[in-house]
């Protein structure tokens, strides 16, 4: 069994759960912190949990991922996911310990017509890919080993995401008898945050720094992922794709999420599954939390 001892940061949000008991299954001994009791963007709160805790790594899961409103709430999306993503570098570094950061596909523009890989340019469109790619850079400033994960169309048990909104807009539609449009011209990978958590395990401990890729094998777009869901959840609606201008948005959102994982495969560190079985094991999963 394992015994090294992590803490993970946002340990209370969609990924941060997950991470937590993925580790603790794992058998690491796990500090779990979150908002209130830290404050990213306090560096002094920070030290204090991070310095003199005696974990090997520290795992940040914690970010403002509200996409379209970090759009409006510019400074707090760079405290959180800039600021605060170096205050934890610079304490992991202080500490000794390996800093594991969780970053995004909207590094890029989404202009590639192939899966991005880890060595190609950034181009962030939006306020939320640009705090972030701040936050890659705050990282790799402060701190010598890393682990930075860029994921994609992450989905849980727990938390706000797709499939949970779909549901719940498809029975809206459905008990209208009206159809649901979703976007065709965006794709990418949906990721389970399960297989997130296991792929940040599977190289925690691997004598590997630097930026990594880290979604599920295969892509689809909104539409096709929707079609999976609805159809999962035995939802009675019509489904029809529609253009992104059909549906405007305020922030600029890639057309093209897909990335590869050639780093985690050229290393032999490569745990991430099809998309689709991540999804049935999602769904089995839900099933047995909801059965207890």
């Amino acid at each position: 069994m394992n015994n090294m001892k992590i803490m993970v940061i946002g340990s209370g949000g969609q990924l941060g759960t997950d991470m937590c008991s993925e580790a603790e299954k794992a058998g690491f001994q796990v500090v779990g912190v979150d908002y209130p009791a830290i404050d990213i963007g306090n560096k002094r709160s920070v030290e204090e949990h991070v310095v003199g805790s005696g974990v090997s790594a520290v795992i940040n899961c914690a970010a403002f991922t509200a996409v379209d409103a970090c759009e409006t709430e510019m400074e707090k999306a760079f405290l959180l996911n800039a600021e605060g993503v170096g205050n934890i570098a610079a304490a992991a570094s202080k500490a000794g310990a390996r800093m594991v950061h969780i970053s995004t596909d909207y590094v890029f523009s989404g202009d590639k017509p192939e899966p991005y890989v880890e060595t190609d340019a950034t181009d962030p469109r939006s306020v939320y890919g640009k705090s972030k790619l701040e936050g890659e850079r705050l990282v790799i400033r402060n701190c010598s080993d890393y682990q930075i994960l860029r994921i994609a169309w992450l989905y849980g048990c727990h938390g706000s995401n797709f499939v949970k909104t779909i549901r719940a807009v498809a029975a809206k539609k459905a008990a209208a008898k009206e159809a649901l449009a979703v976007v065709n011209d965006q794709v990418g990978t949906p990721t389970s945050t399960v297989q997130v958590s296991r792929q940040v395990l599977a190289a925690l401990q691997e004598d590997v720094t630097g930026i990594f890729h880290a979604t599920c094998e295969g892509s689809c777009s909104w539409y096709d992922f929707a079609k999976e869901i609805v159809a999962a959840a035995g939802i009675p609606v019509e489904m029809v794709p529609c253009s992104t201008e059909e549906f405007p948005s305020p922030t600029p959102r890639p057309k093209n999420s897909v990335l590869e994982n050639r780093r985690f495969k050229e290393a032999g560190l490569a745990v991430m599954e099809h998309w689709k079985d991540a999804f049935s094991a999602f769904l089995q999963d839900e099933n047995e939390k909801q059965e207890k």
